[in-house]
């Protein structure tokens, strides 16, 4: 048994996007795992209810973990570690600016330390500030990026089994998919429900098959967690990673069109890194008939509107 500390607000609705649907000519739904109901909700909550349950377990008194300056995955830690009583440390990659915003903003409102690096330094920072945390006797608990562990992706796993007892029937489920956790929590729940419909994963900012290996990796591993012999290839990963642009974290036209299309004819708001960059992908597809007519599509939106509020992003989106 998994321990669990039931922290988000869930389930999450599943909504039709009925403008959205008839300017494509297909059936669009969203599952808003943009309201998992903590400092501004998003993906990372339901792994962080398993991961942060395994720390308490092991008798954690400070959590640190790692992210860009806009994570929402070190928001959504930051924010849950306070609600639990516990110091809560990110390894950021970059530099202090001079006036906080988006993210980093929430970050100093919910009192957490943060220790500053480049991005090449970054991991050996994090095992620093680890050390450093363990010899003063802060009993650190060490959370990787994204909370994509077998752990964190048990989140997933029972996001999916949440999604299928909504009763909403789609044929496909589109994500932005980066660190893994979210697409393999994902494809290993339709296979325990024996689910006919198809996973895309649009990647973030990896190429199409160093993605799959990792979602397959972390499936399997997770499925071992769970006893579950199931065998998970990367051929039975489907990804899409022609949507990339110029990087990680660089907002292109394809995003912002599909930002402002999403507000403009449904009132709901994307993020400029992950599901900005999907739902531009999504959008290509469709417009470009990847999906059938009769076929019925969910995005998954996981979160991170925060990040609209940072310079580096609002002023591009007006």
């Amino acid at each position: 048994m998994n321990p669990r500390l039931r922290l988000g607000t869930l389930p999450t609705p599943v909504e039709p996007l009925p403008r959205l649907s008839a300017r494509l000519g297909c059936q669009l739904f969203v599952k808003r795992d943009d309201m998992t109901g903590i400092a501004f909700g998003g993906n990372k909550v339901r792994k962080l209810e398993f991961v942060l349950a395994d720390a308490v377990a092991h008798g954690a008194k400070t959590i640190i973990t790692v992210g860009a300056v806009q994570s929402n995955h070190c928001r959504i830690t930051a924010a849950l570690s306070a609600k639990l009583g516990l110091h809560c440390i990110l390894v950021l990659s970059g530099s202090p600016p001079e006036n906080p915003n988006g993210n980093l903003l929430l970050d100093y409102l919910l009192g957490t330390e943060i220790v500053w690096s480049t991005r090449e330094q970054r991991d050996e920072m994090l095992k620093q500030t680890f050390d450093e945390a363990w010899a003063a006797g802060k009993r650190p608990f060490l959370i990787p990026l994204g909370a994509s562990t077998p752990v964190g992706t048990l989140g997933y796993l029972e996001g999916f089994r949440e999604f299928i007892q909504q009763g909403v029937e789609v044929d496909w489920i589109v994500v932005a998919s980066s660190s893994a956790g979210t697409q393999a929590g994902l494809v290993l729940g339709a296979i325990q429900a024996g689910w006919n419909g198809r996973i895309l994963g649009i990647s973030i900012d990896h190429k199409a098959s160093v993605l799959q290996d990792m979602v397959a990796e972390l499936a399997m591993e997770t499925a071992d967690r769970v006893r579950q012999k199931v065998r998970i290839s990367r051929d039975m990963i489907r990804v899409s990673a022609d949507y990339l642009g110029d990087g990680y974290g660089f907002m292109g036209q394809s995003e912002k069109d599909a930002i402002q299309l999403f507000a403009r004819e449904e009132g709901l708001f994307l993020d400029p890194v992950y599901t900005g960059r999907a739902a531009a992908g999504m959008l290509d597809l469709a417009a470009n008939g990847f999906f059938t007519p009769h076929e019925r599509i969910l995005f998954w939106h996981t979160g991170g509107t925060p990040a609209l509020f940072a310079d580096s992003y609002a002023g591009d989106l007006v």
